[in-house]
């Protein structure tokens, strides 16, 4: 795996540990001018999916952080299903990431950072938990919330 993590016992000590990793691959979008979000899929305690924010680079609106890890997993995996998998994520994942987690199965979101203008797991939507899907997703927010909101406050500063 790109970010070289190594797997972790505790939910508490596995999450601080696993969205370190997303911090890492948040860097990596920011290195390449892109908002700094960085995601994982985590599944048996090991990293099946990793990404970045890419939609500059790619020329993709849909290339966000979440879209780019459930991708990577579901071919990893050879199934775009991912059952009992997590997605950890440095920012609260938007309505577009909300459906394909959804459709994913994705069993548990890990978000640091809230996004007050267009997250869709109760920042300013609330969606993921919406009891009108299907499927339910376990959802976990502001873990390590003051880092991975620090990384995107100083990115948009240095913009300004």
């Amino acid at each position: 795996m790109g970010v070289g993590c190594a797997a972790r016992t505790s939910m508490l000590e596995a999450d601080d540990h696993w969205m370190r990793c997303a911090l890492e691959l948040a860097q990596q979008a920011q290195d390449q001018g892109e908002v700094p979000v960085g995601a994982l899929v985590i599944l048996d305690n090991q990293i099946i999916g990793e990404g970045w924010n890419q939609p500059i680079g790619l020329s993709d609106p849909s290339a966000h952080a979440e879209i780019a890890a459930l991708r990577d997993a579901a071919r990893r995996q050879s199934n775009y299903r991912l059952p009992g998998a997590t997605l950890y994520v440095t920012l609260e994942p938007c309505v577009m990431c909300v459906g394909a987690i959804t459709h994913a199965r994705i069993a548990r979101v890990v978000y640091g950072a809230t996004d007050p203008k267009s997250g869709a797991a109760g920042g300013r939507f609330s969606l993921l938990g919406s009891e009108q899907f299907n499927h339910r997703v376990e959802i976990t927010g502001g873990v390590l919330a003051d880092d991975c909101g620090n990384l995107l406050r100083n990115f948009f500063q240095s913009r300004r």
